[in-house]
């Protein structure tokens, strides 16, 4: 504690959030301009932001979220292990993300972190510069949610435009709205209002810090790639990544879960050759039904994970196992 205040590290990797425009109405094209605040530039330009605790700013990259991948997951990881080790007094951590990839990078965290305080991630769909940017108010409060007890044991969590909601559960569901990230199945957890933080369910799911992924001193994961199915797919696809040697293949299906025959017949093969496959679909909601003449031997369920969260589920399970059984437990857990 520093003047009553409890202490947030602010951990920062750039993103929307944190860019700097050409001028106050460029809200779309503020890449080209090339400029993005380091995270302590960016609390600095939100004053408000460092009254809401004793807040500490911690550089770890400044780039766009389109950039970000399991490389930067581990480092992102790495981080949040080593403040907390240097600094037990912490009573949370906020990342700032950029929006296009704070889901997965949100999941990660919610499956390999073993601390046990809030850990926050953080976007705007404004940038810092832009008129009527969202950037400085989503800082706020996410930097309330990460003090507040009331946020512990209920996994890594993404807030913006004032709702806070699960990491496994949360999307993007718009290019350009302020309100763009939903949890669409379950609903948020609660809101960040002006006078408190109100929560009103507790995820069920398997979550940090009660994990089985310890990554630390991990340097790389198992390749995992998606193949989308659409009407006419010949496989091509599935082809092409067995050929790049990925350990594992997430088909974003038709809903509830089936694919073209031609794209049946590649999955059996890709299986053959000791490929894991994950059937999820393209849908955004809902589960995937288990019919097993639908889908390639071995293949397990992805539950209600979307795509892009399957991929992350199946490389952490890789590092432990890819017996087929206890891949699906692993899905029916997290």
């Amino acid at each position: 504690m520093s003047n009553g205040q409890p202490r947030v590290a602010v951990i920062g990797t750039g993103g929307t959030i944190s860019s700097v425009g050409r001028n106050s109405l460029d809200i779309v094209r503020y890449a080209e301009n090339g400029k993005i605040y380091q995270v302590d530039e960016l609390l600095n330009a939100f004053p408000e932001t460092l009254e809401q605790a004793d807040v500490v700013p911690v550089r770890l990259r400044a780039m766009p979220s389109t950039a970000i991948g399991p490389a930067e997951w581990l480092e992102i990881n790495a981080k949040i292990h080593e403040l907390v080790a240097e600094d037990p007094s912490l009573a949370g951590i906020v990342i700032t993300h950029g929006t296009a990839t704070l889901e997965e990078t949100a999941y990660f965290m919610n499956l390999s972190v073993q601390v046990d305080i809030p850990v926050v991630l953080v976007g705007a769909q404004r940038p810092a510069s832009g008129l009527g940017t969202d950037a400085g108010m989503n800082l706020v409060n996410a930097i309330r949610v990460a003090k507040d007890p009331a946020s512990r044991g209920r996994g890594a969590l993404a807030i913006l435009n004032d709702e806070i909601h699960s990491a496994r559960d949360v999307t993007k569901t718009s290019t350009l709205r302020l309100q763009t990230f939903k949890s669409p199945d379950f609903g948020l957890l609660g809101h960040a209002d002006f006078d408190k933080i109100a929560y009103y369910r507790m995820p069920e799911r398997r979550r940090m810090p009660d994990t089985e992924f310890d990554v630390r001193g991990l340097t790389e994961l198992p390749r995992v790639d998606i193949s989308l199915t659409y009407a006419g797919a010949d496989g091509t696809i599935i082809e092409a990544l067995v050929a790049a040697s990925a350990k594992g293949i997430v088909v974003g299906a038709m809903a509830p879960g089936y694919t073209t025959p031609a794209e049946f017949e590649a999955l059996c093969a890709a299986a053959e050759k000791g490929i894991t496959i994950v059937q999820s679909t393209r849908a955004g909601s809902g589960r995937v039904g288990n019919v097993p003449s639908r889908r390639a031997p071995g293949a397990v369920l992805a539950d209600n994970l979307p795509p892009q969260k399957a991929r992350i589920l199946l490389m952490l399970a890789l590092t432990k196992t890819n017996d087929a059984a206890e891949l699906q437990r692993v899905f029916d857990t997290y």
